[in-house]
């Protein structure tokens, strides 16, 4: 690899480690919303713990934030449990004279604001193995200190590295918008690989279906099962806290071989620029005239107001969606076809499909091929059926000619979603999507069109860019 690297990751730490005020601010706070949560938690015989990449020295400081988990006894009522957890969560941030919202995930949880930083306040059961967990949250305890005990202090900043890199490129989170990896397992791969540098070195050698397990669970021989278990998974990380779970799941396909590629240019030519994100800007009209005219494709967009549903739900829908108007649009008796799809969502104002058409007109006239002409009881019916259209025989069959009813994708698309909810579900619509359309949606296809979308919202133009300026990607 380049020999500047260690000047280059040696500058970067400087760019991205905490500043000793933030630390102390943070340290303070975190310090004082953990007394404040464990007084208040002794009445319910639980306890409280710091979560997060705070307990471990691994935070980055573009966000000031950490959790605390507050840890009930199993034998307390689910609904008891939400309620306790929302009412010491009020409580505490009202104490630190922050102001807070409920956000939801498996359970209800306050998410507060103090000073700047943000403190979420959860709510879990402390069950005695991650294994036997009553939901995703009841296992984060598990993490927590499984991270504590095996992340030597020296190996923090190899995590920052690796945090940062991934932020970079847009792979850092396990949500289902990003689809990448997240903090646990940035930390996970540090303990595996030791350093950022070995880490990226094991990346750009991965494969399609690599395991990794940590705590030795499986031998080698299981491997194949495992990979039937975790079908689809490019990255099979066993949680060294429970066996049964596949750390990376969220993973996609498209990510995995991101890291990879991205990973393959660092260890070639270390840069700076790798660690910091480059701002993309919107498309021009002139670039997407461009585009479309070197491609000869055309683009179809679907843009409607976004369901008031948590991020975690709605990308998942408005990537089925997109799936769903692909084969609306590439039934067999229409005939069109799609090049690519993808979906985009500010999670407020705005939701798009965005359809790159192969073919997105066609002839007025459609060929229908009918029975055999041996075959009199079919070829009756067919040309009963056919009494008004040209009918002709081919190579032993009945053909007959038709006038289309959809010349245009668009046309299609707007025929196929003007339809009450229950038609719409029928059609395999995503239900939060389904119940916003009904209340209206535009079916783009001009440019002048788009580009009046892109004016009223960068961030979709910065998208467009990225839809049309794809990344090149080999094993």
């Amino acid at each position: 690899m380049g020999k500047n690297y260690k000047k280059v990751l040696v500058n970067v730490l400087k760019k991205i480690k905490p500043t000793k005020d933030q630390e102390k601010k943070i340290k303070l706070l975190s310090k004082k919303a953990l007394t404040l949560v464990n007084k208040l938690c002794r009445k319910y015989k639980a306890k409280a713990m710091l979560a997060g990449s705070i307990t471990r020295d691994t935070w980055l400081p573009d966000k000031l934030e950490f959790d605390v988990f507050m840890l009930f006894p199993e034998t307390m009522k689910k609904e008891k449990m939400e309620k306790v957890g929302l009412e010491i969560g009020k409580a505490t941030i009202k104490k630190l004279k922050g102001t807070f919202s409920i956000e939801y995930a498996e359970h209800p949880y306050v998410s507060g604001n103090v000073e700047g930083v943000r403190i979420d306040i959860v709510p879990c059961f402390a069950v005695s193995s991650a294994e036997n967990i009553k939901s995703a949250v009841d296992r984060t305890p598990f993490h927590v200190r499984y991270i504590e005990k095996n992340l030597k202090k020296a190996q923090a900043n190899e995590v920052r590295l690796l945090k940062q890199f991934l932020k970079a490129h847009d792979l850092y989170g396990a949500d289902a918008k990003t689809e990448g990896i997240s903090g646990y397992v940035s930390e996970l791969l540090i303990i595996k690989y030791k350093n950022f540098v070995e880490c990226l070195k094991a990346v750009e050698k991965w494969l399609p279906g690599e395991i990794i397990d940590i705590a030795g669970f499986y031998r080698k021989t299981e491997y194949q099962k495992l990979r039937k278990e975790f079908r689809g998974s490019a990255l099979i990380l066993i949680d060294p806290v429970d066996k049964n779970r596949n750390a990376t799941a969220a993973l996609s396909a498209r990510n995995f071989f991101l890291f990879k590629k991205f990973a393959r240019e660092f260890l070639k030519d270390p840069k700076e620029e790798d660690f910091f994100p480059k701002k993309v800007q919107p498309i021009t009209e002139e670039e997407l005239r461009k585009f479309l005219n070197e491609r000869g494709t055309q683009l179809l967009i679907v843009k409607f107001i976004p369901p008031k549903i948590i991020p975690d739900i709605l990308w998942p829908q408005l990537r089925r969606f997109a799936e769903r108007l692909e084969n609306i649009l590439e039934e067999t008796k229409y005939e069109f076809k799609v090049l690519s799809k993808d979906a985009f969502t500010d999670e407020r104002f705005i939701a798009c499909v965005v359809l790159e058409m192969e073919v997105y007109r066609l002839p007025f006239i459609q060929k229908s091929v009918g029975p055999p002409i041996f075959d009199q009881d079919d070829s009756k019916r067919f040309l009963e059926k056919h009494a008004q259209d040209l009918t002709y025989v081919e190579e032993n069959r009945w053909v007959a000619e038709t006038k289309r009813q959809f010349l245009t994708a668009k046309s299609k698309i707007e025929d196929s979603l003007k339809k009450p909810l229950e038609v719409l579900l029928a059609k395999g619509i995503p239900n939060h999507i389904a119940e916003r359309l009904v209340h209206g949606f535009d079916v783009i296809d001009d440019i002048e069109g788009i580009v009046k979308i892109v004016e009223r919202n960068p961030e979709f133009g910065a998208f467009l860019r990225k839809f049309f300026q794809k990344e090149k990607l080999t094993t």
